[in-house]
């Protein structure tokens, strides 16, 4: 009797090497657990619907609110004669109050964006003089087999002056002797 007591706990492991599940022989309530079907939470997409619904009314609210008060309230600008020396500004020509507020605020002006183009095709065009430049540059050290070295890098001056300094020197002590 003494095997078989020694054997029975080796009996826990044969269900781990067979594909079986064990049978312990002890059953396990269930409580009304057939009506439910488990299913992933939907917490994190329940509040991201809150967080968008909240935060798109945030803005579409007080949005709505300023486009109405603006259609009824102010109306579009009336067309009136220009006054002598008078210049419009160029949010002036848009014909609703909300197009003025963003071309005055959040749009460039016609005149900077085109000192900004003619900014780009200045920068160009010195970039094709440099080039046109480089080329002829490299073309007469070609013709004329000069050094092929045409740039110039610059140094340090300090050394250069430090050793003309104790040249000086040193004629200065040659001399005296």
């Amino acid at each position: 009797m003494a095997v078989l007591s020694v054997l029975r706990a080796a009996r826990s492991a044969v269900p781990l090497l067979t594909r079986r599940p064990a049978q312990t022989g002890q059953l396990c309530s269930v409580r009304c657990s057939e009506h439910m079907t488990i299913t992933s939470s939907r917490f994190a997409w329940n509040l991201y619907k809150d967080h968008l619904h909240f935060y798109f009314l945030l803005g579409v609210i007080p949005l709505s609110l300023v486009v109405l008060y603006v259609n009824v309230f102010i109306g579009p600008p009336k067309l009136a004669d220009i006054p002598e020396n008078y210049e419009p500004k160029h949010w002036e020509y848009y014909d609703h109050p909300i197009k003025q507020f963003f071309a005055k605020y959040f749009k460039e002006s016609p005149q900077q964006s085109y000192e900004k183009r003619m900014h780009v095709l200045q920068t160009e065009h010195e970039k094709i003089q440099l080039r046109k430049l480089q080329a002829k540059v490299e073309q007469l050290i070609a013709d004329r087999g000069d050094y092929q070295a045409w740039y110039f890098v610059p140094s340090d001056s300090k050394y250069t002056k430090y050793y003309q300094e104790k040249t000086r020197e040193m004629d200065h002590y040659s001399k005296t002797v």
